[in-house]
């Protein structure tokens, strides 16, 4: 499995100009050619583009350096220098472009397909034709070329996706992601097996498309680094559901409510205040009792028990998330 990489540091170069050309005409039977040294080219301009084959930065892991082409020098007869060709960088949607000196946001990519201009080629030196004049005959001179912009960028992942999937580490994440959506992650029985964000497509008979991300598991004190959470707390930032995961064999399901609403809430205090949902996992491992017993003290509204592995109530899940984005959707369509 290749790295998951979600931040990075390169270094950018744009193409430097070429330079004008210092030359003269030399034609048989013309004692007295003037100068006709010709432009150097612009260099090539460094984009960075987002791209939907992308999901991650560590395509650009090993390669830091990034530069453009630069210009060609001008040439006799008033030929202009071939002009540099520019250089795009591809990067996944939903990722930041952050000047790394001044910490400044160049762009935040959401949008595929639209280049950002981070780096601009220098412009080419003018030849000596230029600089012909009834007083300068001449010219024996030419301008070198401008250089290139330079810029140290760290590019920054934060995942798009429309619903969001928070629980403690061993919740049942990847399990539910992998029977609601097209994802296969990695599953198994022992904490932390989700070691990176996993998105996973629905696709409905309507056209209607959203996607589902399932965050690594968040333990107490996430917000502060501790185990994998803060890596990965800024992929939450930017859906527009949660959906809270508690494990039904939990002594007390409050309490780990409570716990991850409180590392969002540190981490960024808007993230609480978005849509939500409770979902009480793994229904089959307990009885009805115990089961209603805990969707009790979690409210009892805004709730629904699953079981993932045994397909209780996924369908009914299906049709919450459904009515989510059909609301989302609705919300956002302008007005007629």
């Amino acid at each position: 499995m290749s790295k998951f990489t979600d931040t990075i540091t390169i270094h950018v170069e744009a193409g430097h100009g070429g330079a004008g050309a210092v030359a003269f005409r030399r034609e048989k039977y013309v004692p007295k050619g003037g100068p006709d040294g010709g432009d150097g080219g612009k260099g090539g301009n460094v984009f960075i583009e987002a791209d939907r084959r992308y999901y991650n930065l560590s395509h650009l892991f090993k390669d830091r350096l990034y530069k453009a082409e630069r210009g060609e020098q001008g040439m006799g007869d008033n030929r202009h220098g071939r002009d540099g060709a520019d250089l795009t960088i591809k990067v996944p949607p939903g990722t930041q472009v952050i000047d790394a000196g001044e910490e400044i946001v160049i762009a935040d990519l959401v949008d595929e397909g639209v280049p950002c201009l981070v780096a601009a080629g220098g412009i080419g030196g003018k030849g000596n034709a230029f600089f012909k004049s009834s007083t300068h005959q001449t010219p024996r001179f030419s301008q070198p070329g401008m250089p290139g912009e330079e810029k140290s960028l760290t590019l920054n992942l934060k995942l798009i996706a429309d619903i969001g999937l928070v629980g403690l580490p061993n919740a049942g994440k990847s399990t539910l992601l992998s029977k609601l959506t097209r994802a296969k992650p990695k599953i198994a029985d022992y904490p932390f097996t989700t070691l990176i964000p996993n998105i996973g497509v629905v696709e409905r008979d309507s056209g209607m498309i959203y996607k589902i991300a399932d965050i690594p598991g968040i333990i107490e004190g996430a917000h502060m680094g501790h185990g994998l959470g803060l890596s990965f707390l800024q992929h939450i930032e930017r859906v527009k559901i949660i959906l809270y995961l508690i494990d039904v064999t939990e002594d007390d399901p409050v309490y780990n409510l409570e716990l991850l609403k409180s590392e969002l809430e540190t981490y960024n205090r808007e993230l609480p205040l978005k849509p939500s949902y409770f979902v009480l996992t793994k229904i089959d491992l307990a009885d009805d009792d115990e089961r209603e017993k805990k969707m009790g003290l979690l409210g009892g509204n805004n709730i629904i028990g699953i079981s993932a592995v045994r397909g209780d109530n996924l369908d009914r899940l299906a049709e919450i998330l459904d009515g989510f984005m059909e609301k989302d959707h609705a919300a956002q369509k302008p007005d007629q």
